[in-house]
């Protein structure tokens, strides 16, 4: 008989991804400090091995993009509902969303932990900061072929027509549902094939950080050291600064909504996934006093269009690698990048290391280097699981929240949290 096949993310060994990822690093690390004492040029023979990694999560980007953002308006309906709880949910949702994206560009810009990384990839690439007049921005959103844009990886193009195809799918009713399921299993082969393509991770990781240290030497682990602070600070501050400030002007009851999203929050830090915590966010939030129908209408929702802990992350990464390879990002340039992970950012929720689609599809898009993606990836854990217990959180307090404006949210007392905690269902 043959043996059981090893756990997907598993070695026969039983090592998880992350662990490969973390050994790869560490490799790298080592690998690459002996040749750059030996010989820095040495580290040339890295680098197709890294470009390899790149290459694969490239090719992802597009039909990725296409089928979560399609699947996600047209399958849920979005753009039908027309109740004051839709509206609220999706103003409340962009409002966050954005001020997490400006959060991070203000933190990376102030702490600028790529300085001094100079990946040579960016000062080959002739990129230049020039300014776009406002005319010329409007027309490039516009693909005048979705084919084309697929083609050269224009990430904003892709989003705009995606955005109007999934919503005249959406329109046509029971007509376009057999595009709909082509495309909602468009996007879970997509998210399957990410997950095939990131068992070649530790390699890649691995192949790139000795590269960089081969060719750069060491200083570079005090620059990914200090991406991951950054990012825990501005997280630290969107929690303080805009979800504190929201929970108390909507009057939320926030010791018992701290006890309710605890176990939730814990659960997306240590799995680095949204969806483990669903279940469970969904049950504490009824017994916190959120009515179900708002519960299972929001919370889903905010999956696909409030994800702040990502948004923020992947502003802050973007501007890194811009950083690390010598490119200076106008503020206009920001802000549109800004506009474009507000839209590639959605329907990403709950696959680890889906959002390093996005982010790549974002640097291609300014043509910075996909080198700077490797560089994160060795780290990209540990800002992971921060990021992703900001996403659950973020979407906890949303839901209360729509519940409060919408004047339904009837708080449970501290006797009935005691006896759900003493059941276990809280």
């Amino acid at each position: 008989m043959s043996s059981a096949a090893p756990a997907p993310g598993r070695t026969r060994k039983g090592l998880t991804l992350t662990q490969q990822i973390f050994i790869g690093l560490a490799l790298g690390i080592v690998v690459g400090a002996i040749v750059q004492q030996i010989n820095p040029a040495w580290s040339a023979y890295f680098r197709p091995f890294s470009q390899l990694f790149l290459r694969l999560i490239k090719m992802i980007i597009a039909p990725l993009i296409f089928a979560t953002l399609v699947a996600g308006i047209a399958g849920a309906g979005h753009f039908k509902v027309v109740g004051r709880m839709g509206l609220r949910a999706i103003i409340y949702f962009e409002i966050v969303t954005t001020l997490a994206l400006i959060i991070g560009l203000l933190a990376v810009n102030i702490t600028r932990p790529g300085d001094g990384v100079n990946l040579p990839m960016g000062q080959e690439s002739g990129i230049t900061a020039k300014a776009q007049t406002w005319d010329q921005i409007l027309l490039h959103v516009v693909p005048e072929s979705v084919i084309d844009a697929m083609a050269k990886g224009d990430v904003l193009q892709i989003v705009v027509f995606s955005m109007f195809f999934g919503i005249a799918l959406g329109m046509i009713g029971e007509k376009g549902r057999p595009v709909l399921a082509w495309c909602e299993s468009v996007a879970e082969t997509m998210f399957k094939f990410t997950n095939i393509v990131m068992h070649y991770a530790p390699i890649g990781v691995g192949a790139a950080i000795a590269y960089t240290v081969g060719h750069g030497g060491l200083g570079i682990l005090i620059n990914l050291a200090k991406l991951v602070l950054t990012l825990y600070a501005a997280l630290a501050v969107l929690i303080l600064f805009v979800f504190l400030p929201v929970a108390l002007m909507f009057k939320v009851p926030l010791r018992k909504f701290i006890r309710a999203v605890k176990e939730p929050a814990i659960i997306a830090f240590s799995t680095t996934s949204s969806e483990a915590a669903l279940p469970r966010a969904m049950e504490v939030l009824e017994r916190l006093g959120v009515p179900r129908r708002i519960v299972s209408f929001v919370l889903p929702l905010g999956y696909s269009f409030n994800l702040d802990g990502t948004t923020l992350y992947l502003s802050l990464a973007a501007v890194f690698v811009a950083q690390a390879a010598g490119v200076e990002l106008t503020v206009g340039q920001q802000i549109t990048m800004l506009i474009t992970l507000m839209l590639t950012s959605k329907g990403v929720a709950g696959v680890p290391r889906a959002s390093l689609v996005i982010l790549a599809g974002t640097l291609a898009m300014y043509g910075l280097p996909l080198e700077g993606i490797t560089l994160i990836l060795g780290v990209d854990e540990l800002m992971d699981m921060a990021r992703t217990m900001t996403n659950v959180i973020g979407n906890c307090l949303a839901t209360v929240v729509v519940a409060k404006w919408e004047g339904e949210f009837v708080e449970a007392s501290d006797e009935e949290l005691a006896l759900a905690a003493e059941r276990g269902e809280i």
